[in-house]
C-alpha cells in the first residue's frame, strides 16, 4: 500500500481489503495524488465514469473517503482520503474544461 493507505488504522485498512479491486484503485490514487474530482479520478485510473462513481460511494460508505463541494466551481465535488483532509494535506486541483 502506498503511504498515505498505510497510515490508516487496521479497522479502515481491513475494510479496504474487503472492497472491490476498483475502490482499491481509486483510493490509492486519492492517496498517492491527494484531492481529486470524479472525472480526474475516472482520467487516471482508466475506469468508466459510473465504475468510479460506484467506488467513490463504496469508500465514502466505509469513512475511507470523504468529499466537498469544490470552491473552484460548486457543480463538482472534491474527493480525498479522510486523513487528507483532516490534515488539509492536499491543495484543490485546478480545473480543467473540455
Amino acid at each position: 500500500m502506498s503511504p498515505g493507505l498505510s497510515e490508516l488504522p487496521d479497522t479502515e485498512r481491513a475494510v479496504l481489503a474487503d472492497l472491490a479491486p476498483s475502490a482499491k484503485l481509486v483510493a490509492l490514487v486519492l492517496a498517492e495524488r491527494g484531492r481529486m474530482t470524479q472525472q480526474q479520478l475516472a482520467d487516471e485510473t482508466l475506469l468508466s465514469a459510473r465504475t468510479t462513481r460506484h467506488a467513490l460511494a463504496e469508500l465514502e460508505d466505509a469513512g475511507i473517503v470523504t468529499s466537498r463541494t469544490s470552491f473552484m466551481d460548486a457543480r463538482q465535488r472534491l474527493y480525498s482520503v479522510a486523513e487528507d483532509v483532516a490534515t488539509d494535506r492536499a491543495e484543490e486541483p485546478s480545473v480543467t474544461h473540455r
